[in-house]
């Protein structure tokens, strides 16, 4: 971690009104978009894992298939952790839209070359590639957003950004649908269609003020790497990263069972049901795509929601809407067209709810320390969820059932719903500098 100052950042001095109100809707259009394509790239694997790794095995065998899945979505949540964390930290020392850009070209490139894979180690690897750009891209955009817009809109800002994640998904799961039924490296080799965002936002999109006051700073006092990283771990703090991580790591392990194998029990009922094999690809992408209609709902809802009712009451609303929902799918639900008719509310809360934080965690750090704070509680999370997948396999066959899995690991947000009151409510309060 001995990054130096970044000496090619451009000079680009707001003097007037019009100049911020034109940086905070670039700041916006870029994260929204940066998200967008990452949700997108991050989520087409989950839609062809079965097709994928079923012809590179060699095998069609669920448990065969699912074992191997497990593997690469393991490896890949993992890369994807250590990326976030890594690139947070490159975020607060270089920029934040340089940030974006060097981690949208990442995962655009490695997730179009997933296609390519001859094997099921190769695609784990370009999978693998690919999360460590997927994971730095958030912590970069949500530290762009934040600081571009004012206090009293960033909130509704920050949650019309989250909304690219489910706009992400829903262009994953249509391109699933048209190109699946071709072949599943068609479907991964679109994902390299977001590099091309990637030289738009480097010419036009500036970095934050504020940030380049306070890294112009710290240069003067040659703040290494390392203390840039330690910082957020010092005490005043802690406590508040400690609790993001938690209410981080809640939400992604409660939705885990639900999304990873959501596609593998599909694709079961589609059997149970008399259908072909080739429903199963439309009834995947029919399922997300009724998903993230409810997300984006609960993106939307946010916007006047965490206002309303603060930063740590929504959180709570959502986790505890996203775990009776989980149970109630898993536990009650039986036949394709009862989930079908679901899927908009589950993803209402079980999507929607990943919305909470993504206005929560910029307000928690100050400005110096923002994306790697933001991005250490996100990615730490998602690298403890990467044990997840390594126990699904194991799950379902001591459980019996896909349902009975996905609804063992939904008990997790419990733990967000304790530990969100522990955070300090940020609701009104101007970003610390």
């Amino acid at each position: 971690m001995g990054l130096k100052a970044n000496s090619i950042v451009p000079p680009y001095p707001v003097t007037n009104a019009c100049d911020a109100a034109r940086i905070k809707w670039l700041a916006l259009l870029s994260g929204f978009l940066g998200w967008t394509f990452d949700s997108m790239d991050l989520n087409l694997f989950t839609l062809v894992l079965f097709p994928a790794v079923s012809d590179l095995i060699g095998s069609t065998d669920p448990a065969q298939v699912a074992q191997v899945g497990a593997y690469i979505m393991a490896i890949k949540l993992l890369c994807w952790g250590i990326g976030g964390i890594v690139f947070g930290v490159v975020a607060d020392r270089i920029g934040r839209t340089v940030t974006m850009v060097i981690t949208i070209v990442i995962y655009s490139a490695f997730t179009g070359l997933s296609g390519l894979a001859q094997s099921w180690e190769q695609l784990a690897a370009f999978q693998a590639l690919a999360g460590i750009g997927i994971g730095g891209e958030w912590a970069a955009g949500a530290a762009l957003v934040a600081e571009s817009w004012p206090e009293k809109g960033r909130a509704r800002a920050m949650q019309v950004m989250q909304l690219g994640f489910a706009v992400g998904f829903f262009v994953a799961a249509l391109d699933n649908l048209l190109l699946g039924p071709i072949s599943w490296r068609w479907v991964l080799a679109a994902g390299a269609a977001p590099a091309l965002i990637a030289l738009a936002i480097r010419a036009f999109v500036p970095e934050p003020e504020r940030w380049r006051r306070v890294r112009q700073e710290e240069r003067t006092a040659n703040v290494t790497a390392f203390e840039t990283f330690s910082a957020v771990f010092a005490p005043g703090i802690r406590r508040r990263t400690i609790v993001g991580v938690l209410i981080s790591a809640a939400m992604m392990i409660g939705s885990w069972g639900g999304l990873t194998l959501l596609p593998s029990w599909i694709q079961q009922l589609v059997r149970a049901a008399g259908h072909p094999a080739a429903v199963g690809v439309q009834a995947i992408s029919q399922a997300f795509m009724l998903m993230m209609v409810g997300a984006a709902t609960g993106y939307i809802a946010l916007i006047y929601l965490s206002d309303a009712l603060g930063r740590r009451a929504s959180y709570f609303l959502f986790g505890l809407g996203a775990l009776l929902a989980s149970l109630h799918l898993f536990l009650s639900i039986a036949t394709l067209d009862q989930l079908m008719m679901f899927m908009p509310v589950f993803g209402f809360f079980v999507i929607g709810g990943f919305g909470t934080f993504a206005a929560y965690l910029p307000e928690l750090f100050p400005t110096r320390v923002r994306a790697t704070g933001q991005g250490f509680c996100w990615n730490f999370a998602r690298c403890v969820t990467a044990v997840g997948p390594l126990i699904g396999g194991g799950l379902v066959a001591s459980l019996g059932s896909f349902q009975a899995a996905a609804a063992s690991t939904s008990v997790f947000y419990v733990i967000g719903l304790v530990a969100i009151w522990f955070g300090p409510e940020t609701r009104g309060v101007p970003l610390d500098d």
